[in-house]
């Protein structure tokens, strides 16, 4: 039995089996049995905090009024972020305010998502639970810090009891509002993040292996039908290009709109 790709094992009587959710869970590479253990995700997570924070520091260590080739994409990010995922929410003072946390957010989880597309790595980082719980974690955190501080002593009461209800329908009111706003949304921003990534690598890995499968190994005319599922993963693979950087806008967005409405005056 021979691992062909990430998703794909060749037997050796012919045949392959396709994507499962063992591509998750590697065996460990670094530290095994130690609390320091690695596998495979975690070091490529690990390389790519260091691609953005090296990609930052060159695009940022000689700034410039005319900018370069360099200067001038991470500035065309920034601004992108800056005036659709935030300043479109919460307004330029607030958002200036929230801005490193939310660009955090941002860049990190496009990072995590598009190692799903880059050779050699064929998964996206973020497909794996533990990612998407800390970021809806950190969100959540950013929306009740915002609430606290904008309305201190007042927030939970009007986010759980709104004006103008009548007092018996607090009793249905309240924990619809409890469930909505304080349990579904960390989990929700958590699942959408999790579910597209770890949907997008079983399709991604499902192609390629039908593709290696039938051109390399089916023969007659399977190769025919290899040059169909070749055509169909390389249109795949640009579409999780794009679902890569729409899922850390999304996550930005909602992240800024949890923010926004935690600072609305009807708290």
């Amino acid at each position: 039995m021979h691992l062909v790709a990430p998703g794909l094992v060749r037997t050796d009587e012919g045949g392959f089996h396709g994507p499962t959710l063992d591509d998750f869970f590697p065996a460990a590479v670094l530290f095994e049995g130690t609390p320091f253990e690695m596998n495979r995700i975690m070091i490529i997570r690990v390389v790519m905090v260091i691609v953005l924070l090296l990609l930052f520091w060159l695009g940022t260590r000689k700034l410039r009024v005319i900018p370069g080739r360099g200067q001038g994409v991470l500035e065309f990010a920034l601004d992108f972020v800056r005036k659709n995922a935030i300043e479109d929410q919460l307004g330029v003072k607030e958002g200036r305010r929230f801005q490193p946390l939310l660009m955090t957010i941002f860049f990190l989880v496009f990072a995590f998502n598009i190692t799903g597309i880059v050779p050699g790595l064929n998964i996206a980082v973020s497909s794996v639970v533990g990612f998407p719980i800390v970021m809806a974690i950190v969100a959540y955190i950013a929306f009740i810090y915002a609430g606290v501080k904008k309305h201190p002593g007042k927030f939970f009461k009007n986010s759980l009891f709104p004006a103008g209800v009548p007092k018996v329908m607090y009793l249905l009111v309240t924990p619809v509002e409890l469930l909505s706003t304080f349990v579904m949304r960390p989990i929700t921003l958590a699942l959408r993040l999790l579910m597209n990534m770890l949907v997008g690598h079983m399709i991604l890995v499902l192609l390629w292996a039908a593709t290696n499968f039938f051109i390399l190994e089916a023969g007659g005319i399977f190769p025919a039908l290899g040059a169909g599922t070749f055509a169909f993963g390389l249109a795949f693979t640009l579409f999780e290009m794009f679902v890569s950087g729409l899922q850390a806008y999304v996550f930005t967005l909602l992240t800024a709109l949890y923010i926004q409405l935690a600072l609305a005056d009807e708290h």
